[in-house]
């Protein structure tokens, strides 16, 4: 298991910068498809093409800041070299999960690239949630053996 401790920091951080360079691509996969959308003039049941490329802009835009907030979460556990707990752990699994069924659609829709770039990505966020364990309130506390303040006091004795 010292392996995985070693790695997880190094993990944590490939993982972050990897959902970072993703929040980019797909803002600028939507930046563009909003272009194309309002330059042909496309409807879709009567929707106004405006409203279509505004809807591609700000989809892109919100998905981006919820891979840039997963990814800082990263970040913030990688450099406490703790498990992140309660909302931040939650953001992870469902980052998890989301990529795990984009990897699913991506193989009918996109080719096997997309896919195995997706299980890339999905590889590194379990892998980080692993490592760090459940993230139970006592992990942050150093090594026990060598507390950074001295021998700890004894426990009082009744007489």
């Amino acid at each position: 298991m010292g392996g995985v401790t070693m790695a997880r920091r190094p993990v944590a951080l490939v993982a972050a910068a990897v959902l970072v360079l993703e929040a980019c691509g797909i803002v600028l996969l939507n930046w563009i498809l909003s272009i194309v959308v309002d330059r042909q003039q496309m409807s879709l049941a009567g929707l106004q093409p405006r409203a279509m490329s505004a809807g591609s802009w700000i989809g892109g835009a919100v998905f981006g800041l919820y891979l840039v907030l997963c990814a800082a979460v990263l970040v913030r556990g990688a450099l406490r070299d703790r498990a992140p707990a309660g909302f931040a752990r939650i953001c992870l699994i469902s980052c998890a999960v989301v990529h795990g069924v984009l990897g699913a659609l991506a193989v009918g829709l996109a080719g096997w690239v997309a896919f195995l770039a997706l299980m890339v990505v999905l590889g590194l966020l379990v892998l980080t949630l692993v490592a760090y364990g459940e993230g139970r309130p006592g992990d942050g506390r150093g090594n026990a053996e060598n507390p950074p303040n001295g021998v700890p006091p004894a426990a009082p004795t009744s007489a």
